[in-house]
């Protein structure tokens, strides 16, 4: 992946240009029993999208989502938990400053509690609705009051099937596919599996059963194979989703 700090001003330009699709990396710190990392959530994520190479650029990633502590307390777990009516602001003003600088192909991956994405939860509904937010501030900025009624948009509902139109310019995607066959778990096989494939120095299996966790009772029985081919699934994910096929 090529990183967006790293571009200088032409670099961007080109992308700019060429459409080229900016990934924002989003995920939490939370405790992920004593034999996985705080940071699983977000790891994932970076993992894979390294693996997509230079045909995307990727934001500095966003680490400090609403964990809540649903899973753990705050103290010594490594759970830190933001509030979801305060990444709104930060989101929506990043996007904004995205948009004004011509980007119209932004997206943000996430895997934090999408097992439900279609309702959604507080780090990606706050993100979901900060890019609806962006869009629409922007095209009034930018077009005028009364935009959307111009009669300039009059095949609107036409090109939606193309993926036309502005409320395209900023998605954000689960790391994985709804009804994927690759264990959804916390800290549990699956996860414990993708540490396994992408991070294996964050992975300590001695201490799996440590804490006696409901959730991951089933680590055990992760292995760094299984973690691939869940690597494989949502590669190809994202590469549907951010049209790189």
């Amino acid at each position: 992946m090529t990183e967006f700090a790293r571009l200088r001003p032409h670099q961007l330009q080109a992308a700019i240009a060429a459409n080229t699709p900016v990934v924002l990396p989003i995920g939490v710190l939370e405790y992920h029993g004593q034999h996985l990392p705080a940071g699983v959530d977000l790891l994932a994520v970076t993992g894979v999208l390294d693996r997509l190479g230079d045909r995307i650029i990727t934001l500095p990633p966003f680490a400090y989502g609403a964990a809540s502590h649903a899973v753990a307390g705050p103290e010594g777990t490594g759970t830190l938990h933001i509030d979801a009516g305060a990444i709104l602001p930060l989101a929506e003003g990043l996007f904004m400053a995205l948009l004004r600088a011509g980007f119209r192909n932004i997206h943000g991956v996430i895997h934090h509690q999408t097992e439900g994405f279609d309702q959604g939860m507080p780090t990606d509904l706050a993100f979901r609705l900060a890019g609806r937010n962006a869009i629409m501030r922007f095209l009034e900025a930018t077009r005028g009051p009364g935009w959307w009624g111009d009669r300039a948009m009059q095949d609107y509902y036409a090109r939606q099937a193309e993926g036309a139109d502005p409320f395209n310019w900023i998605r954000i995607h689960p790391l994985f596919p709804k009804g994927a066959a690759y264990p959804f778990d916390h800290a549990g096989k699956g996860e414990t599996a993708l540490m396994q494939a992408m991070a294996p120095d964050t992975v300590d299996m001695a201490r799996a059963k440590e804490g006696d966790h409901w959730y991951a009772a089933d680590a055990g029985e992760a292995s760094a194979e299984l973690g691939e081919a869940g690597v494989r699934i949502a590669l190809a994910h994202l590469r549907q989703v951010l049209a790189l096929n």
